[in-house]
Parts: structure tokens; C-alpha cells; sequence
């Protein structure tokens, strides 16, 4: 099993930063990309930010110029970097690890609430 476990959110004020880690645990195998997710209120959930192995960065381009995912793989960790946030960033922050080679596996954290005030 593969345990995600996300921190870093809060409340900040629009035009503001907050860095979102996510540190995996457990039977970490081939690490195909880790990203991130967001799930605003009344909304489905999309794509923030994904990394794969090869180290490409793939952004929703609402967040373009304005977020930054990195990973530090000897501690199996992803991050997000958040500037200029913005009210309509207000969302929980999922963590997503997708393992494996020629099949594949998600693993999710449990979110983390991001609120941006205007």
C-alpha cells in the first residue's frame, strides 16, 4: 500500500503564496508522475500540475506563470508553489501519485483546503 499525506494549505489573502507538500510512504514502485488536483465548490475535479518521470511539467493553463511543481525524489515528495493567488484558486488540493510501467495505479491523498480572500 502507498500512504499520500498532504500539508500546506490555509486561508490567504488574494496575492498571496502557500507551498502545498505531498510526502508518499509505503510501496513506492516506479513512480510514473506525481501531480496535483483541485476540487472547488460546486466544481469537478481537475488537473493543477503534473510531473512526470522524465521531469516535464504539464499545468492547467489557469495556473500558468503562477504555480510551480517540484518533486525532491529521495524524500518522495511533491510540491506546489502558489503565487498570486486568486479567490477562484479556493479549493481542496489533492495529491496524486500514479505508479507503475506498462499498467498503472492512482494513489490520492485525503486534500488539503486551500481559501483565497478577496
Amino acid at each position: 500500500q502507498v500512504q499520500l499525506v498532504e500539508s500546506g494549505g490555509g486561508l490567504v489573502q488574494a496575492g498571496g503564496s502557500l507551498r502545498l507538500s505531498c510526502e508518499a510512504s509505503g510501496n513506492i514502485f516506479s513512480i510514473y508522475s506525481m501531480g496535483w488536483y483541485r476540487q472547488g465548490p460546486g466544481k469537478q475535479r481537475e488537473l493543477v500540475a503534473a510531473l512526470n518521470s522524465g521531469g516535464n511539467a504539464n499545468y492547467a493553463d489557469a495556473v500558468k506563470g503562477r504555480f510551480t511543481i517540484s518533486r525532491d525524489n529521495a524524500k518522495n515528495t511533491v510540491y506546489l508553489q502558489m503565487n498570486s493567488l486568486a479567490p477562484e484558486d479556493t479549493a481542496v488540493y489533492y495529491c496524486n501519485f500514479r505508479l507503475g510501467s506498462t499498467w498503472f495505479k492512482d494513489y490520492w491523498g485525503k486534500g488539503t483546503l486551500v481559501t483565497v480572500s478577496s
